[in-house]
């Protein structure tokens, strides 16, 4: 016999059905006993009567969070035990059997109301148990919806989605890189990607034109905020495009997951305003300003774009960094100043940043396709050429080769969603997140591993003395 979702037993009244979840809760009246069961779609009131002795005593013992396979036939509720509350509110499951699939102790954690109130660890721990709760799964199952929005969307602009690989090769992008070893050629590694940069650019060079992905991203950084050491990117890279192009691009589609998904949501204005870096930072002093008109309005969503950034920044040791993209393409007009490395600290990259009450979203740019062009940016931030070649010599070797303009842009998915649903943090939008030092309490990761799978890969650990 098929089983039903519990969504779907109010269209089956007078008919028999199967359902299978989780025990919400037990309670009794008078001599009739009732469970509220739980699956991923919805709660249904079900109903035990002594007259079905054996599965009535068998019902006694149920407890919460125990799973359990019912079979039974939907009736109307009485009228004045409807609850409107429910999508399956107007009737009930009148059982005729009961099975026990599975037994669960008492939870370490309540996962009734918003767990807002239950210490952070104590909910990564259980996480299992945590995403049982309304606002964990509802977040997931919303999650999903608009991550299907977005592809369809860009499928239907053309836009092939591409995986691109997780083990690669270290190069200085700004963040400090996780580190794999090779146990084939032993004191060599990969790293983690920090971003696809480099592989979308190269599709561009294969010819892809139009490339996405929803990317996993991992930053080895130092504890800060609201900051994850893997998350999500939606990544995406056209070429032959201008800036106009991705920002065009990228705004209709905010626009539309809002209207279609989030229709309690009001956007500020459209189409969104435009804010140069310098007077970003004059006006709001942020490069990712909050331009709400009511930031008491909860739903009031006030994009905007942050164009015209300085390409290069002072480091502390008096050299130049980036600022936001080392593979960006200086403005038009500053072309003639990066090759001839003058006027630094006034060139203008294209990168162009989204940014939503206060928070940047997402941020891109239209890239350097020319190697000679290219070269001199890391030659600026002081990279000597044979450095140069040894980390990016694929790039400069690829872009030889018939490279079409290209631009692109990311956005921090995590962060999309944390904002659309209204959460503190990006933890609350993610499945298994972990602390902000990078632990995963539920897997208890990072651990120590085996004596014999270090020695395969040529690694020895030495423990730091003690200072006297």
């Amino acid at each position: 016999m098929q089983r039903f979702l519990i969504k779907d037993t109010a269209k089956h009244i007078g008919e028999k059905v199967r359902v299978c979840g989780w025990v919400n809760t037990r309670r009794a009246h008078g001599k009739i006993l009732f469970i509220d069961l739980r699956d991923i779609s919805g709660i249904l009131q079900v109903v035990f009567v002594p007259s079905n002795k054996e599965v009535y005593d068998m019902a006694q013992t149920l407890r919460a969070e125990w799973v359990v396979e019912i079979i039974g036939q939907i009736v109307k509720r009485p009228e004045n035990m409807v609850n409107p509350k429910i999508e399956t509110g107007k009737v009930e499951l009148s059982v005729e059997s009961l099975k026990v699939l599975s037994e669960s102790e008492t939870l370490p954690l309540s996962i009734e109301g918003d767990g807002y109130d239950i210490g952070e660890e104590t909910r990564m721990k259980y996480r299992y148990l945590d995403l049982r709760r309304e606002r964990m799964k509802n977040n997931l199952i919303v999650r999903h919806k608009v991550i299907k929005f977005i592809r369809d969307f860009l499928d239907k602009e053309g836009f092939a989605e591409i995986e691109t690989p997780i083990l690669t090769k270290s190069t200085p992008e700004g963040a400090r890189d996780y580190i794999v070893p090779s146990r084939q050629e032993p004191g060599k590694f990969y790293a983690l990607p920090q971003s696809p940069q480099q592989y979308k650019q190269l599709l561009m060079v294969a010819g892809l034109e139009k490339y996405f992905q929803m990317a996993k991203c991992l930053r080895d950084e130092d504890p800060r905020g609201d900051r994850q050491p893997e998350f999500t990117q939606l990544d995406l890279e056209a070429s032959f495009v201008s800036q106009e192009d991705v920002m065009d691009l990228t705004e209709r589609l905010l626009i539309l997951i809002v209207q279609n998904l989030f229709p309690n949501k009001k956007i500020q204005e459209i189409p969104f305003p435009r804010i140069s870096y310098k007077d970003a930072m004059k006006k709001y002093n942020s490069d990712k300003p909050d331009i709400r008109k009511d930031k008491n309005d909860k739903n009031l969503l006030a994009f905007c774009w942050v164009i015209d950034f300085p390409f290069f920044e002072k480091t502390e040791e008096g050299g130049w960094t980036f600022t936001h993209n080392p593979f960006s393409a200086a403005k038009p007009e500053f072309d003639e100043d990066l090759l001839n490395k003058k006027n630094i600290e006034n060139i203008l990259t294209s990168q162009y940043d989204v940014a939503l009450n206060g928070f940047e979203i997402g941020g891109g740019s239209i890239r350097n396709h020319r190697p000679e062009a290219l070269e001199k940016v890391f030659e600026i931030m002081g990279y000597k050429k044979e450095v140069i070649h040894e980390k990016f010599g694929h790039m400069m070797e690829a872009f030889k080769y018939g490279a079409p303009p290209h631009g692109g842009i990311a956005w921090g998915i995590d962060r999309v969603f944390a904002l659309l649903f209204e959460e503190p943090n990006i933890r609350e939008v993610m499945a298994f997140p972990k602390t902000g030092d990078g632990r995963d309490l539920m897997m208890k990761a990072p651990s120590e591993v085996d004596k014999k799978q270090l020695k395969e890969l040529h690694i020895s650990i030495t423990k730091e003395k003690k200072k006297k």
